[in-house]
């Protein structure tokens, strides 16, 4: 911050004063330009003025060149005549506007402005201002990283008010990859990496499994940190991945389970459709599908990453079943119990159930065996009830062990013991165009959102902080557009409920 005395200021003042009287009087000149042309090929047309908010023109000058749109201008000096085209103007008590009409490809750009003293710029005419340092002050520099794509009018203004003086302006283009991202990998993942969290910017790509084993658990190096590519670098904030994958399976059924942190979905057939899509921001979730496959799949596993931690996981296995398994749940008891329930059917010479449980959801311990019916055609349910220290989040899964030994798992399901509040809504199936959300406590800052099966969040709305039930009209919007949504309650620092809806 640059200081003077009153009496050093006065002193000043009316030396400038006495300066710019003796040059009007002394020159005969007409300002050139008309104040409002923008510059194109990256040059800058900067209108000039005598007073430091743009009080009496002086003309016009240029920055930049066809190369590049930066300069670093110091307008001749401290306290010097500055030329025009039209008069010159003292370098001291000044400002000047500059205007530039650029167009962009797509992408992320990060532009450095610096000043001494004030300056503020703007990508649509001046109407909002994305760096705005509009003080006086020494020698400083402010960043702004935008999305940009198509043609914008960027204006630039500074004001100088005394000493010193200084303007810079640099842009940085992003780093995009061109290669194509349509190949898949011959039995192995190659995964192809964007910049925002709806595959916007290519960057390049990763690699993930084995020839002999694709599957694999990748964290992209932690939270926040730098992840390279065969192309340009990321941050592992607000990203995705697209991992393709051809893979030739023998004739038999499969158990594939996904997990993420924040979405993920799977398709077996290049995209046309999805097998598992839990498409929505939420701590790391597992999902599991069960087919009999045979032949060669074009395999697609998307995953972005909205902010916090990141984790995507595939596993795929091959086995002939012991017992078909026709559903698995749980629920929390007693506020650290866990009551699980399955119902299996078709045992064929069947030993045995595993109960399994994790804190990570990656590595499992037993917890209990359960007997099973060794030939049994009907349906038959089973139940255990696990009370060993259960805190925080728990992910459960059921092992199922033939007479041989052949095991094949059940998909995980999770509950968190942490969460005290809970939430339902209903109906699930919505035909009146309103939704009822019940809570068992007050939930502050609680709101009800609603997301596509693209994960795409087309409804939100503020609940009041007061337990019980209490209705919400849904948007004309989602009532004309009938299919499959899923809701989700949340308060300040949790998620409530996660659940499906369907309007018919």
């Amino acid at each position: 911050m640059k200081t003077l005395t009153a009496l050093t200021l006065k002193m000043i003042t009316t030396l400038i004063i006495a300066l710019q009287i003796t040059t009007a009087s002394a020159q005969n000149c007409t300002p050139a330009g008309n104040q409002t042309t923008y510059g194109t090929n990256n040059t800058w047309i900067g209108y000039v003025y005598r007073g430091m908010n743009f009080n009496v023109y002086k003309g016009y000058v240029t920055e930049g060149s066809a190369a590049s749109p930066d300069f670093d201008e110091s307008f001749g000096g401290d306290n010097a005549q500055y030329a025009t085209h039209g008069c010159t103007t003292y370098s001291d008590t000044f400002s000047v506007r500059y205007k530039l009409t650029k167009t962009f490809t797509a992408g992320n750009y990060t532009f450095t402005l610096g000043g001494d003293d004030g300056y503020r710029f703007s990508i649509d005419g001046g109407a909002t201002w994305a760096i705005n340092n509009w003080a006086d002050h020494s020698y400083t520099t402010s960043t702004a990283t935008i999305a940009l794509n198509g043609t914008y009018n960027l204006v630039f203004e500074y004001y100088e008010h005394f000493i010193n003086n200084r303007v810079t302006f640099k842009v940085v283009a992003p780093c995009l990859s061109n290669t194509s991202t349509a190949a898949y990998g011959a039995s192995t993942w190659i995964g192809y990496v964007f910049e925002g969290m709806n595959f916007d910017f290519y960057k390049g790509t990763i690699g993930e499994g084995t020839q002999l084993n694709p599957n694999f658990d990748e964290n992209f190096g932690g939270d926040n940190v730098t992840l390279s590519t065969t192309g340009c670098s990321i941050n592992t904030n607000n990203f995705s991945v697209r991992y393709r994958m051809q893979k030739t399976l023998a004739s038999g059924t499969y158990v594939i389970t996904v997990g993420g942190d924040d979405g993920y979905r799977l398709s077996l057939d290049g995209g046309a459709t999805w097998v598992i899509n839990k498409w929505v921001d939420q701590s790391y979730a597992i999902s599991s599908y069960t087919a009999k496959l045979n032949g060669t799949y074009n395999m697609v596993l998307e995953y972005y990453e909205n902010s916090g931690g990141n984790r995507i996981s595939f596993n795929m296995s091959a086995s002939t079943l012991p017992v078909k398994l026709l559903g698995f749940s749980g629920k929390i008891v007693n506020n650290d119990a866990a009551a699980l329930i399955w119902k299996c059917a078709e045992a064929t010479n069947f030993s045995h159930f595993i109960v399994q449980k994790s804190n990570d959801g990656r590595n499992f311990q037993d917890v209990r065996t359960v007997a099973g019916l060794e030939n049994e055609i009907a349906a038959h349910q089973y139940e255990y009830t696990d009370t060993k220290g259960n805190s925080g989040t728990e992910y459960f899964r059921i092992a199922m062990v033939d007479k041989d030994g052949t095991t094949i798992y059940s998909g995980v399901i999770i509950l968190n013991f942490s969460v005290t509040t809970s939430a339902r809504v209903y109906p699930t199936l919505i035909n009146s165009g309103t939704l009822t959300v019940e809570t068992n406590v007050a939930a502050p800052h609680a709101k009800l959102e609603i997301f596509d099966m693209n994960g795409r969040n087309v409804f939100s709305k503020e609940l009041a902080p007061q337990a019980g039930a209490q209705q919400v009209t849904l948007s004309s919007a989602i009532m004309n557009a009938r299919g499959s949504y899923v809701a989700r309650v949340s308060g300040t620092d949790q998620a409530l409920l996660s659940q499906m809806i369907v309007v018919r």
